[in-house]
């Protein structure tokens, strides 16, 4: 099957149909995600992002659909009650930032999503707004980090995806002072556009030292790549499977992965990472899969050994976050 925008827009567009069709308590479906730019497709893979409006809290906040190997639908529920008050989503990051970054409207009723976007864009970028969204992602990350420093545990998934989330959150701090937040396939790729926009080209090092501290052999990454589909595989198939490790994803990740291993090879590492932890966040502790992913983060220096000093460089990163958003309110009389 060739699959280009044309194609996965249909099956917005049909999807949308069916679902407004068969559901009366949707008030509106909106497109948003990489669908929205003329290259969706990464690696010939694709995630068709719809947003659906219900007029009551949905049986589910998210759900996943495979179409084929190679794309799925991945549909977000919300009730209104999220959109009653346009003030408070000019200082969301999420549903505010992306409910005005020009989705694709594709149901609606009674003009709620042309009368909603238009209150929420307006004064959604005035500074006071824009520090009202990314101070809170920065105080995330620092929190985060206050929790990891409290105590000296050893390494487990959780503790990882907690440092993990830290940076992401701060990250995002930094992205959203101009832009939507970084989607995770177009992390990397992303990131630095940001950090350089705003005169700040050294967060970009110092995120990547927190990542990845030397570069990896292709022994160690061939290895890895195994160790981690295995895991992937395993949890997919489990009740307690988060959605986004849903099986139809696999290629989805895998073939970004690849493809990012020989140009961006930190891309590749922070997908393999946060997927990998999320997934041995939901395996036995006496698992040979937990044990392959616990020689993989020794091999990166993320275990118990390194780690104090991950959280002396995220301390100093936090740091420099926080003093970016401070120019950027002194910057604008704030």
């Amino acid at each position: 099957m060739r699959v280009t925008r044309d194609t996965l827009m249909k099956i917005a567009h049909t999807t949308a149909s069916q679902y407004s069709a068969n559901d009366r308590s949707l008030i509106c479906i909106y497109l948003s995600g990489s669908l929205l730019s003329d290259t969706p497709l990464l690696a010939g893979t694709a995630d068709i992002d719809l947003i659906c409006v219900h007029n009551q809290e949905p049986h589910s906040r998210r759900e996943v659909i495979r179409l084929t190997d190679d794309i799925h639908l991945d549909i977000a529920h919300l009730p209104i009650s999220i959109y009653h008050q346009p003030r408070h989503l000019r200082l969301n990051p999420w549903v505010g930032s992306y409910l005005i970054a020009d989705p694709i409207m594709l149901y609606d009723t009674r003009h709620w999503f042309e009368f909603t976007q238009a209150s929420v864009a307006a004064q959604f970028n005035q500074p006071e707004n824009v520090l009202g969204r990314v101070r809170p992602l920065a105080e995330a990350a620092r929190q985060d980090w206050l929790q990891l420093s409290s105590t000296a545990e050893p390494t487990t998934p959780q503790r990882l995806l907690t440092y993990l989330h830290a940076l992401e959150s701060a990250s995002n701090a930094i992205a959203c002072l101009h832009g939507t937040p970084l989607t995770e396939r177009r992390f990397w790729t992303e990131f630095p556009r940001r950090a350089e926009a705003l005169n700040r080209p050294g967060l970009i090092a110092h995120l990547a030292g927190l990542v990845m501290t030397r570069p990896v052999s292709e022994e160690d990454w061939n290895a890895w790549l195994i160790d981690w589909e295995n895991a992937f595989a395993t949890v997919s198939t489990q009740s307690n499977a988060p959605v986004k490790l849903s099986p139809c994803r696999l290629a989805y990740y895998k073939s970004a992965i690849d493809i990012f291993h020989s140009d961006l090879p930190l891309a590749a590492l922070w997908m393999l990472l946060r997927t990998w932890t999320l997934a041995a966040s939901c395996l036995r502790a006496n698992s040979p899969a937990m044990h392959a992913w616990q020689v993989f983060c020794q091999s990166l220096a993320l275990d118990e050994t390194g780690f104090s000093d991950r959280l002396t460089g995220l301390d100093v990163f936090l740091d420099n976050v926080e003093e970016t958003i401070d120019q950027y309110a002194h910057q604008n009389g704030i």
